[in-house]
């Protein structure tokens, strides 16, 4: 039987450190390349943490840290547990897997068959996959192991990999969570436009890759009025989208403090609701969430899509079974 890998990745790494060396301790085992440190994955296929609020428990990231620099992204712990900061470390200082494939591959060998998460730990089409290509690999190592898998992405880079993704029978889920601009600009300050993400949806769909939105994060009192919600939704339907999957941010451990203290600066009478509104493990209340995911369950209705995460997929493995050590 085919059991799941436990793998520790990322965040688990045999990291010594020197008294006399205080680099950061990621920097003692990758290679520095301009803005990029490269380091040779071990395992690559980790678990997501439920509270993410994403339907794969498993992911690979080619990337660690992100340029769009979104700051309620839920990824950012992960940059402190490589000694590095979870602010504007994981905007400017990517963590690169070159290795990526070929691990994914030798893990794929014996993975179970559930569907994988693509990009979590920071977008696989961001910047800097116009300089390592790293994701023809990883979509060649998931397609030829018969492993089903969602992309995550607001890059319109994915594009260039259209063809590979349709012909691998992927998932895209691009991230639009609202179309104001002047909230984009300032919460999501190096990810393209909104607009420009439904033009990406469109030319996904028009390629024949099977593509949703995910409306994530809905940042609560700044982007979950009524209105806002509506028109959302409204232009994601014009694009051709045929689901929704909303997810209302999520303040983990890391990115908690990034965001709460951008609020205190920009909106400095919001802070005492958030603090009500979020518990301990930076989930929002039940009541709350589920008021805003129901509006934009009825406005899917009312426009003719799809709401919610599509069930996770399960295939029986191409790979021959590998014994377990």
């Amino acid at each position: 039987m085919r059991v799941p890998l436990e793998g520790v990745g990322w965040d688990a790494l045999a990291l010594v450190e020197d008294a006399a060396d205080d680099r950061p301790l990621i920097e003692r085992r990758a290679v520095a390349r301009g803005a990029f440190l490269e380091l040779q994955a071990r395992t690559v296929i980790e678990r997501v943490p439920q509270a993410a609020g994403i339907a794969q428990p498993w992911a690979v990231s080619p990337y660690r840290g992100c340029a769009h620099a979104c700051r309620g992204c839920g990824a950012r712990a992960g940059h402190r547990r490589l000694g590095l900061d979870e602010g504007r470390d994981f905007d400017t200082r990517i963590v690169v897997r070159p290795n990526v494939a070929e691990r994914l591959r030798a893990e794929l060998a014996r993975w179970d068959g559930r569907e994988l998460a693509v990009g979590l730990g920071g977008d696989c089409y961001q910047v800097a996959e116009e300089t390592y290509r790293l994701m023809p690999g990883v979509i060649g190592a998931l397609a030829g192991a018969g492993a089903p898998f969602t992309v995550y992405t607001k890059g319109g880079l994915v594009l260039r990999d259209a063809e590979l993704l349709a012909r691998a029978g992927a998932r895209v889920a691009v991230s639009i969570a609202f179309v104001d601009e002047r909230i984009r600009r300032v919460v999501e300050p190096g990810a393209p436009s909104a607009q420009a993400r439904l033009e990406l949806v469109s030319a996904l769909v028009e390629a024949g890759v099977e593509c949703r939105v995910l409306m994530a994060p809905v940042l609560p009192l700044l982007s979950d009025a009524a209105d806002q919600l509506g028109a959302t939704v409204r232009r994601i339907a014009a694009a051709g989208a045929r689901r929704v999957e909303p997810v209302v941010l999520r303040l983990p451990q890391g990115t908690r403090a990034w965001y709460l203290e951008w609020l205190a600066q920009a909106h400095p009478q919001l802070v005492e609701r958030y603090e009500e509104l979020y518990d301990r493990a930076g989930l929002p209340s039940p009541g709350y969430e589920g008021r805003i995911t129901g509006q934009i369950e009825q406005l899917c209705r009312m426009y003719g899509m799809e709401f919610g995460a599509p069930v996770v997929e399960r295939r029986e493995p191409r790979a021959a079974q590998l014994a377990l050590v």
